[in-house]
């Protein structure tokens, strides 16, 4: 019975793996990379529960609309369904003001959102359409 020669033994210097310092390079650039991406995302986040109140706010005033149209008046309009929950746990939706000819809506933001968007703040709409947001930028930056 024959045996396989035995293969040349290979040196162990400079084999394979990463160092410590090669790993804790990449460590160290990935937490730069999340310090970066992470306030975008969060501001995406905000601007996203911010465009779902606004379509909350128009579906709102539609339904108003057409309560209009058949009483000829805004009194008396039933509160019309809920915001889904997203736009719930964040906006408080509110008609104030409502009289035979008028109405305002109401996106008031609650909790977090509140803390977060004071550029745009409350969004509020009217009868006649008109758009306003109660922060420092302009109806149109926010609607």
């Amino acid at each position: 019975m024959q045996c396989s020669p035995k293969s040349p033994r290979r040196s162990t210097a400079g084999e394979g793996g990463f160092t410590l310092i090669e790993v804790m390079i990449v460590v160290v650039i990935v937490a730069i990379l999340a310090t970066i991406a992470y306030p975008s995302y969060q501001d995406q986040v905000m601007r996203s529960r911010r465009s779902a109140a606004a379509v909350c706010l128009q579906e709102r005033a539609q339904f108003m609309e057409r309560y209009y149209t058949t009483q000829l008046t805004y009194v008396g309009a039933p509160d019309p369904a809920q915001c889904d929950g997203s736009v719930a746990r964040f906006y408080q939706v509110q008609a104030r003001g409502v009289t035979a000819r008028a109405y305002t809506l109401d996106a008031v933001p609650q909790g977090a959102q509140a803390a977060r968007d004071t550029k745009c703040a409350t969004l509020s709409t009217n009868q006649r359409g008109e758009r306003s947001a109660s922060g420092t930028a302009g109806a149109g930056e926010c609607w």
